[in-house]
């Protein structure tokens, strides 16, 4: 069976470039050169007879093989760390449990998490990724990141940031097609990306910028933003994006913001623990640094 898996450092190489969706940034991550990145994910298709990804002149994409394998991949290298971890680790106590949103995860922890690890090596960090709301006093969690109005009973919640929504779309939806998007009201000759639920949607938005003849319902839905980023990126549509699961794919121009008016999310993103484990020093470690984190992004 193991002789039918593809080498280890061709899918760790596959993996990194899939989440960041460049291989500049992987090979950052990985140490080595971005040609060296480029041959292990050719070396991969390769060997898979599949293409992984759509290799654009500003942008790199995922396949659908791609996206699937990607989902895959990350499970097994995670299993096998996992497995690694518990095997090497002698001493340094209980790793710190944190509860994250899948998209918030995707989307913005994860690629920052190599600050966190430069400044405390001695952490070890373990993350559950589900959109319920942990409950403390019976999971085995000790830090979440939650999304909501930060009035929890019992919880000590420090504000991460805020979040301004807005339609956002593939750079190539500004120029082609009979009907290029340059005003809301084109909006009307485009399909809308829809995230259900959400504390935000499509009427809300048409309303607040003061924009008619658009139907707010028509067109696919996704249950997580990231699922619906992918397709926005992929230009299947235009959806209503929000800061900060967008602000990495706006800087690498895999999305544009093609209005300028935003509307003002009436929920936040909030870092939140049992209010008398509040002061651990791992747990007041994590909550510090990610709101440095989000502070000196987003000047909040």
């Amino acid at each position: 069976m193991i002789d039918r898996l593809p080498p280890l450092k061709t899918l760790r190489a596959f993996e990194a470039a899939g989440r960041h969706l460049s291989f500049t940034r992987a090979a950052n991550e990985l140490n080595v050169t971005q040609a060296a990145v480029s041959h292990q994910i050719k070396a991969l298709e390769t060997w898979l007879d599949v293409p992984l990804f759509k290799r654009l002149n500003r942008a790199l994409l995922l396949t659908e093989p791609g996206q699937h394998y990607l989902h895959s991949v990350r499970k097994a290298l995670e299993l096998l760390a996992d497995a690694t971890q518990q095997i090497v680790t002698t001493g340094g106590g209980d790793p710190l449990t944190i509860s994250v949103m899948p998209s918030f995860g995707a989307k913005w922890l994860v690629s920052r998490l190599v600050h966190f690890s430069r400044q405390h090596p001695e952490i070890d960090l373990r993350f559950a990724a589900e959109d319920k709301l942990t409950d403390f006093t019976r999971e085995d969690v000790d830090i979440a990141i939650r999304f909501g109005q930060g009035s929890w009973p019992g919880l000590h919640a420090a504000l991460l940031m805020r979040q301004d929504v807005f339609p956002v779309c593939s750079p190539d939806l500004l120029k082609e097609g009979p009907h290029p998007l340059q005003s809301p009201a084109d909006l009307r000759f485009h399909v809308l990306l829809h995230e259900r639920p959400a504390s935000y949607d499509w009427r809300t938005w048409l309303l607040a910028a003061g924009v008619e003849g658009v139907d707010p319902i028509r067109g696919p839905s996704f249950s997580h933003a990231h699922m619906l980023l992918q397709a926005t990126i992929d230009g299947q549509g235009v959806a209503l994006g929000a800061t900060p699961l967008i602000d990495d794919d706006l800087a690498a121009g895999r999305l544009v913001k093609p209005f300028d008016f935003s509307l003002a999310g009436d929920w936040a993103y909030y870092v939140v623990c049992p209010e008398d484990r509040a002061d651990e020093p791992n747990i007041k470690a994590f909550r510090d640094w990610i709101l440095r984190e989000a502070r000196q992004e987003l000047d909040l």
